[in-house]
């Protein structure tokens, strides 16, 4: 490496550290979720640390932190420093990923290959807007920026190229699809959801427009959220105040919350009353023992997300395509990272030679001081040195042998 740190940012210190639905319920992941608030701490904390450039992807799906990073440990303790959960637990169920690994991994949850609804799209938004956070407090290098914009070309590659995510199968349609299996005259029930962030806004949509109905009432924390969605959909909300009395009202309630607090408790509910509840929330936002009511029926999104229809099975056939554009997009990045690793290399191999030609230690003959082709010196050897890297894919002290060779042309 060189001295002033140029090699930081290699592919083999590319890391993701994490918890998916792979390994761990969705009530243990809750315990592991960073929330906007967590992420700000997170963000505030890390530059003590040594971290500059990663970011935080926290969804229902996964806690996961990306980016370069000597020592593991540090993306470990960032994840514990803003859970709930134990270490123990945690260690237990989380996988490291370095290098290569973790960069096809990276492709493949931003092109829904690793969702547990598999080709589900929502996840593109989702880490935009997690490396636009990290971005804005300077916490993304050069290299994982243009990492992302590669994953992101690949994801639109796909999305566009391939039946991967055709269909009307996400994690906010399939509340859709179980209220269609589950619910007889859902048309005439009464919906409330609570939450209208990204989630909550993309299964409000599908309400409307999959089960043909306005009945839906929204209740947010910050009622200008709710009163837009429901202006924009044609329907009811009611301030945060309201919400027990909207409970009652409601025939299917839908929560998609992102505070990590308990939304609805089992007191706020009439026991004899018919319900079906579906917590979007990870961390569950539905007190479990709402269960415990006879007339209530308690659906998370791990439940949700085990639907299996003959949609699915067209994704799946497109998988291999869809690894395709990966493999091809991996390989222009490398392309890319090849190409900036030997610039880098080379313009501190020319910053330095003309740094010895001006020190007095170095006995520069009187001619190589005074030759008004200096320059074009410093340039052979600076181009030998590329054709040897580049061409002859040589590697080893080429950095010592073009000071050598400059000292040896200079000395003459």
């Amino acid at each position: 490496m060189l001295s002033n740190g140029l090699y930081v940012n290699q592919i083999e210190d590319f890391t993701v550290v994490g918890i998916n639905y792979r390994k761990s319920a969705a009530d243990v992941r809750g315990h592991y979720t960073i929330n906007e608030e967590q992420y700000k701490i997170i963000l505030d904390i890390a530059p003590a640390l040594g971290l500059n450039d990663f970011f935080v992807l926290s969804t229902c799906n996964r806690t996961e932190i990306y980016g370069c990073v000597h020592h593991i440990e540090l993306f470990v303790q960032l994840i514990l420093s803003q859970s709930t959960g134990s270490e123990v637990a945690f260690r237990q169920m989380f996988y490291v990923k370095r290098g290569a690994s973790a960069i096809k991994h990276f492709f493949e949850v931003g092109s829904g290959l690793d969702s547990q609804i598999l080709g589900d799209y929502e996840i593109v938004g989702q880490i935009k807007k997690a490396v636009q956070s990290s971005k804005k407090r300077g916490l993304i290098s050069s290299f994982t920026e243009r990492l992302f914009n590669y994953m992101m070309q690949a994801s639109k590659s796909i999305k566009n190229n391939t039946g991967l995510s055709d269909g009307t199968v996400s994690v906010s349609y399939s509340v859709v699809q179980y209220i269609k299996e589950n619910v007889d005259g859902y048309a005439d029930k009464n919906i409330l959801l609570v939450g209208t962030g990204d989630i909550g806004r993309s299964t409000c949509q599908n309400l409307v427009e999959y089960l043909e109905t306005h009945n839906i009432a929204l209740v947010n924390r910050t009622i200008e959220k709710a009163a837009l969605l429901a202006k924009e959909l044609n329907l009811n909300y009611a301030t945060y105040d309201l919400l027990k009395e909207e409970l009652q009202k409601a025939d299917i309630i839908i929560v998609s919350s992102a505070n990590g607090n308990v939304t609805i408790k089992k007191e706020d509910l009439n026991a004899s009353a018919s319900k079906l509840i579906i917590d979007l929330s990870i961390p569950f936002s539905v007190e479990a023992k709402v269960s415990d009511l006879p007339n209530v029926t308690l659906v998370n999104v791990d439940e949700l997300s085990s639907v299996t229809n003959q949609t699915m099975m067209q994704r799946a056939a497109e998988i291999p395509k869809a690894q395709e554009i990966i493999e091809s997009s991996k390989a222009e990045f490398f392309k890319w990272y090849e190409v900036r690793k030997q610039t880098s290399v080379l313009n501190e191999v020319k910053s330095k030679l003309y740094e010895i030609s001006h020190n007095p230690v170095f006995a520069l003959s009187e001619t190589a001081k005074a030759d008004p082709c200096y320059d074009e010196i410093i340039q052979k050897v600076v181009n030998g040195m590329a054709y040897k890297l580049k061409e002859k894919n040589q590697r080893g002290c080429q950095y010592l042998e073009a000071i050598n060779e400059f000292m040896n042309i200079t000395a003459k």
